[in-house]
């Protein structure tokens, strides 16, 4: 589904926490991933995994590269468009960008490979930084002093709970599988 600044449904602003995860139930979405010199393009990037456990509800993203990597999210709050990072995950590491029961169906995600080079990213172009940041509106990011990136979707169907699993961008994970 192409990106819609409209199609996102409002949720609420969460505390950052870290944690761990357990992935089961697998659905798949694509992505792409690029090297700093803009080069090539990956197949099956990010498998959106619903994790099942206890009540606790939160949208979480475990790296399973071999990298040490920067995320950043974006996403729709009842006071309009936000974007947040960087949360730095090592190999093969989780961490809950957003704690409790998820609020929008879509959300957004633009992340950085800082061993290797290069970024996964997609066509929604919102407002980063290179330092920690929350920012409020996704217009005009230049003009304001922030810089702007290209975030990929992810598609949540709805759930309350959900894990995006970040993979190296030329193999698909061992547990993925269509839906």
């Amino acid at each position: 589904m192409p990106w819609d600044p409209d199609g996102a449904t409002d949720g609420g602003s969460r505390d950052r926490r870290a944690s761990r995860c357990h992935p089961s139930g697998p659905s798949l979405t694509r992505g792409r991933f690029r090297t700093k010199a803009g080069l090539g393009q990956a197949g099956l990037l990010a498998a959106m995994i619903l994790c099942a456990g206890p009540a606790k509800a939160d949208l979480r993203l475990c790296n399973q590269t071999e990298s040490k990597v920067g995320v950043s999210l974006g996403y729709r709050d009842t006071q309009g468009w936000v974007t947040e990072g960087w949360w730095e995950l090592k190999p093969k590491g989780c961490e809950t960008l957003l704690s409790g029961s998820l609020a929008a169906r879509f959300y957004y995600v633009f992340a950085v490979d800082y061993t290797r080079g290069g970024e996964w990213g997609g066509r929604a172009l919102m407002c980063t930084r290179d330092a920690e940041f929350t920012i409020r509106g996704i217009e005009d990011c230049l003009a304001r002093g922030f810089d702007r990136n290209g975030f990929y979707e992810v598609d949540t169907g709805e759930q309350k709970n959900w894990t995006i699993q970040l993979t190296e961008p030329d193999r698909t994970p061992a547990t993925a599988a269509k839906p």
